[in-house]
C-alpha cells in the first residue's frame, strides 16, 4: 500500500511554553524566523514512536533528489541504531563519505568542497532516542575532526554541540520524552508530528480497502470499535487496525475485538495458527516464547537491535516468516570492507506486546516483581520510552486466563493466575487520588485494557472531583479511556483541559458527560466545539458545554489569547440566538463571560501596547470584572496611550475593585487622563500605579480626585517621580479621605526625611 504509507502527516510547530499548533507544509520545514546565520541550524522533529518521523525523512530526502530543498548540495540521512552499533573509531570524511555509500572517485574534492561550503550540508539523524548515553554529549574534544579517529558518537558530539562542521543544518528526529534537549545548547525550530485527525483517519482505511468488495464494510466496523479507532491517530496503529480487519472479514468474522491486548492476540495468533498443524502448533508456540524472551532481553538492556543472532535457526525463521523481525545490515566499514548482519523488531507495537507475554508467562519472573513493569510509582525502574505500551499489554493478558487465544500460547496459566492477583493487590493499595496526570492516564488505559468492571469501579470511586491535565497531551485513546472511567462514576468532575492538544471530538465527548459540572479549555478548541454544534444544528449541548465553561481566572499572556478572547466576546450574540431558538429563552448570557472576576495581562512590552488596545475594546463585556491586573510582572508598557483607552472604559466596569497599573512607563500625560475617569469605578478598593513615570503634576491630579473615590482603600504610587511637592498634596487630599486606609508613596526623588515627616503628620502613609 504505498499509496496509504506516503500519506501526508501533519506537522504541528511546538512552542516549549504553549505549544501553540499550526499546520505546517515539507517546504516550510527549513525556513527559519530571521533567516540562516552562519551558525549551525539545529532542527528537531517530535513525535511518538509510530507516528512517521521516519517517512517524514525519506521524504525530505525523496524531495531534495527531485530538486526541491536546492539550498542543500549534500543530504546525509543517518539511522542511529546503525550509529549505536560499532565501537569503531572514523573521523568526519569517514561518516560522511564512507559510513553509507563510497563515491566511486572525487571524495577527496568532495570532502574539501564540504568543508568549505558547510551550509550547503544537510544532516540527519533519525531515531536520536536510540542513542542511550546522553553523558557524551557533553564532551567534545578540540581536536580536528576531519583528520582525528573518534567513536560515533564523540564525532556526532561535536556537530551537535557547534564545533563541528558549523554553519551546516542538523535536523534531528526524537521523542517527546527523549532528553533531546539536554544534549543540544540550541534548538532554532522545534516540531511535533501529532498524527491523523479523525478525517484522516477515515482518508487512510478508505485508501486501505480500496477496491475491495468489503471496503465500505471495513470503515464501518473500525469505526463501530470506538477504542481502536481512537488508536488510528497514530500512523502505524491505523495501518495495524486496518490488517487486523482485512483479516478478521476474510475470515468471516463481523466483530473487531474490544481492547489494544485482544486485537493483537488475535493478529498473532491468525498469522501463525491457519497453516499449522499439531507439530507446527507446538513448535510455534516454543518459537514465539523464545522470541518474547528475546524481547523482554533486549527491554532490559535498552537495546532495541539483536547484536548476536537469535537463538535458534527455527526461532529465526519462524521470526522472519511471520514478519516479527526484520534483517538488519549494518553499513561496511572502509577498513573490512564487511557488511554485518542484526535482528531488530518488525514494528515497536510488536515489541511491546511480546515483552508484556514473557513477563506473563515466563516462570523465572515471579508476581513479587511484576510492579516494577508497572509505571504508576515514582520510583519505577527506567524503561524504554519506546516501550510505553507494556504495562497495557501486561494488564490486558493478565486477565485473559479463559480466553482461548491466550490459551493457545501458554497450556499453564497458574503463573498468570498468580500475577493477576498481584496485580489486583497492587492497584488496590495505589493512592489514585494523588498520582500525576500522567500516571492516571497511564492507570486508566492498564484498566481499560483488563475490562474488569469491578476494577473500573474501584478506580472510578477515587477520583478527585477536580481533575487537571493541565498542558499534559491528551491523544485520542487517552480521551477514550478517560470518558470510559468518568462515564462509569456517579460524582460530579471538573475537568481542566487547557493546552492539553485534545481534538475536538475528544472534547465533545467529555463535556457531553452529564456528571461533568464544569469544565476550562483552551479558548480556541472551546470556540471551534461551540461553531461545530451551531454548525450542526447541536443547540441543547451548545447551550449546556457553555454554561459548564470556565474562564475565570483568565491571564493572556500572546496576541492569541486577546484574538480568542475578542472571538469569544464576539460569539456571545451567535449563541443567544442559537440558544434562544431552542429553548424560547429571552434573555441569556454565556456564563463565562458575565462570570469572569480577575483578568491578568502579560504579554511584555514588545506586544503590550498592540494586545491592550485590543483588549480594551471587549472589557465592558465582564460586566462582574473585580480584578484587572494589567502588570503581572511582565513589563508591558501599554504607556499613556494604554491609559487613555482605559479610561475611556472605566464607566463599564462598575464591579472593579482592584486595578493594577504597575510598571507601564505611564507618565503626567496618562495620570491625567486616568484622574479624570477614576471616579467612575465605584467599586475600586485598590489601585496601583508603583513604578511609573509620574511626576508632581500627575500627583496633583490623583490628589484632586481622591475625596471623590469613596470605595477606594489603598492607593499605591512608589517608585515614581513625584517630589515633594507632590507628596504633601497628596497628603492633604488625603486628610479629606477618611475611606482611604494606606498611602503607599516612598519615591526616590522626594526629599530625605519629608516621607518621614508626612507619616507623622498621617499615620496610613507608608514608607
Amino acid at each position: 500500500k504505498n499509496s496509504v504509507k506516503a500519506m501526508e502527516k501533519e506537522l504541528v510547530t511546538c512552542s516549549l511554553q504553549g505549544k501553540e499548533q499550526a499546520v505546517l507544509k515539507r517546504s516550510q520545514l527549513f525556513q527559519i524566523p530571521g533567516g540562516k546565520d552562519l551558525d549551525t541550524e539545529v532542527i528537531v522533529v517530535l513525535g511518538k514512536a509510530g507516528m512517521g518521523k521516519s517517512i517524514l525523512v525519506q521524504k525530505i530526502c525523496q524531495d531534495w533528489s527531485n530538486g526541491e530543498f536546492s539550498q542543500f548540495k549534500f543530504v546525509f540521512w543517518f539511522d542511529c541504531k546503525q550509529l549505536s552499533l560499532p565501537e569503531k573509531l572514523y573521523n568526519l570524511k569517514d561518516l560522511l563519505l564512507d559510513f553509507l555509500v563510497k563515491p566511486q572517485e572525487g571524495s577527496k574534492e568532495i570532502f574539501e568542497y564540504i568543508l568549505q561550503n558547510p551550509d550547503k550540508v544537510l544532516l540527519v539523524f533519525d531515531g536520536f532516542e536510540e542513542l542511550h548515553d546522553h553523558e557524551i554529549f557533553s564532551r567534545c574534544s578540540g581536536r580536528q575532526p576531519e583528520k582525528d579517529y573518534y567513536s560515533i558518537k564523540e564525532l556526532l558530539s561535536g556537530l551537535i554541540q557547534k564545533k563541528t562542521l558549523r554553519g551546516c543544518t542538523l535536523l534531528l528526529t526524537a521523542r517527546p520524552k527523549d532528553k533531546v534537549y539536554q544534549c543540544v545548547s540550541k534548538v532554532d525550530k522545534a516540531i511535533e508530528i501529532v498524527g491523523f485527525s479523525p478525517q484522516q483517519r477515515e482518508l487512510f482505511i478508505t485508501k486501505y480497502f480500496e477496491g475491495l468488495p468489503y471496503s465500505s464494510k471495513a470503515l464501518e466496523l473500525i469505526k463501530e470499535c470506538e477504542y481502536l479507532f481512537s488508536h488510528c491517530y497514530s500512523p502505524v496503529m491505523c495501518r495495524f487496525v486496518s490488517l487486523l480487519c482485512k483479516t478478521v472479514l476474510e475470515m468471516g468474522d463481523q466483530s473487531l475485538p474490544s481492547t489494544l491486548t485482544t486485537a493483537f492476540l488475535k493478529f498473532v495468533q491468525q498469522k501463525i495458527i491457519p497453516v499449522q498443524t499439531d507439530v507446527t502448533a507446538a513448535q510455534n508456540q516454543k518459537s514465539l516464547a523464545a522470541l518474547a524472551h528475546v524481547a523482554w532481553d533486549l527491554e532490559e538492556k535498552h537495546q532495541s537491535v539483536m547484536k548476536s543472532d537469535l537463538p535458534s535457526k527455527e526461532v529465526k525463521e519462524f521470526a522472519l516468516k511471520y514478519g516479527f523481525f526484520l534483517p538488519f545490515i549494518f553499513p561496511q566499514h572502509s577498513n573490512s570492507g564487511e557488511e554485518e548482519f542484526r535482528s531488530t523488531f518488525s514494528d515497536f507495537v510488536i515489541q511491546n506486546f511480546l515483552v508484556a507475554l514473557h513477563i506473563v508467562l515466563a516462570e523465572d519472573i515471579k508476581d513479587g516483581s511484576l510492579t516494577k513493569y508497572l509505571s504508576f510509582s515514582s520510583k519505577k525502574k527506567k524503561t524504554h520510552n519506546c516501550l510505553d505500551l507494556v504495562p497495557r499489554f501486561l494488564a490486558g493478558l493478565l486477565f485473559l486466563q479463559d480466553d482461548s487465544c491466550f490459551c493457545s500460547f501458554s497450556k499453564d496459566v497458574k503463573h498468570s493466575t498468580k500475577k493477576q492477583k498481584t496485580f489486583l493487590k497492587y492497584i488496590r493499595r495505589l493512592q489514585i487520588n494523588r498520582l500525576c496526570p500522567e500516571r492516571l492516564l497511564e492507570l486508566l488505559h492498564c484498566v481499560y485494557e483488563t475490562q474488569s468492571n469491578s476494577l473500573l469501579q474501584h478506580v472510578a470511586l477515587r477520583l478527585k472531583p477536580e481533575l487537571s491535565f493541565l498542558g499534559v497531551v491528551l491523544t485520542p485513546p487517552d480521551v477514550h479511556v478517560l470518558h470510559s472511567v468518568l462515564k462509569s462514576s456517579r460524582e460530579e468532575f471538573s475537568l481542566d483541559l487547557r493546552n492539553s492538544s485534545i481534538d475536538m471530538q475528544g472534547l465533545k465527548d467529555l463535556v457531553g458527560l452529564k456528571n461533568v459540572a464544569s469544565f476550562r479549555a483552551s479558548l480556541s478548541d472551546t470556540i471551534r466545539l461551540w461553531n461545530s454544534l451551531k454548525q450542526t444544528k447541536g443547540y441543547e449541548m451548545l447551550r449546556a458545554s457553555t454554561e459548564k465553561f470556565v474562564l475565570d481566572p483568565f491571564k493572556a499572556k500572546t496576541m492569541k489569547d486577546i484574538s480568542d478572547l475578542s472571538e469569544l466576546v464576539e460569539m456571545q450574540e451567535t449563541v443567544i440566538n442559537c440558544v434562544q431558538d431552542a429553548s424560547g429563552c429571552s434573555s441569556y448570557e454565556i456564563p463565562a463571560i458575565k462570570n469572569l472576576r480577575k483578568l491578568e495581562f502579560a504579554l511584555g512590552p514588545v506586544c503590550g501596547l498592540q494586545g491592550f488596545l485590543k483588549l480594551v475594546e471587549i472589557l465592558a463585556a465582564f460586566t462582574s470584572l473585580r480584578h484587572l491586573d494589567l502588570d503581572a510582572l511582565s513589563e508591558n508598557g501599554i504607556g499613556d496611550e494604554g491609559a487613555k483607552s482605559l479610561s475611556e472604559v472605566f464607566p463599564t466596569l462598575t464591579s472593579l475593585e482592584t486595578l493594577n497599573l504597575s510598571q507601564n512607563k505611564i507618565t503626567d500625560v496618562g495620570a491625567e487622563k486616568l484622574a479624570t475617569a477614576l471616579p467612575s469605578l465605584s467599586s475600586l478598593k485598590t489601585l496601583s500605579l508603583y513604578n511609573n513615570s509620574i511626576c508632581d503634576f500627575g500627583a496633583e491630579n490623583l490628589a484632586k480626585v481622591l475625596p471623590e473615590m469613596a470605595s477606594l482603600r489603598v492607593l499605591d504610587v512608589q517608585y515614581n517621580k513625584i517630589t515633594g511637592i507632590g507628596a504633601q498634596q497628596l497628603t492633604d487630599s488625603l486628610r479629606k479621605c477618611p475611606h482611604i486606609k494606606n498611602l503607599v508613596m516612598w519615591n526616590p526623588t522626594i526629599p530625605y526625611g519629608m516621607l518621614e515627616h508626612l507619616q507623622q503628620l498621617d499615620s496610613r502613609i507608608s514608607l
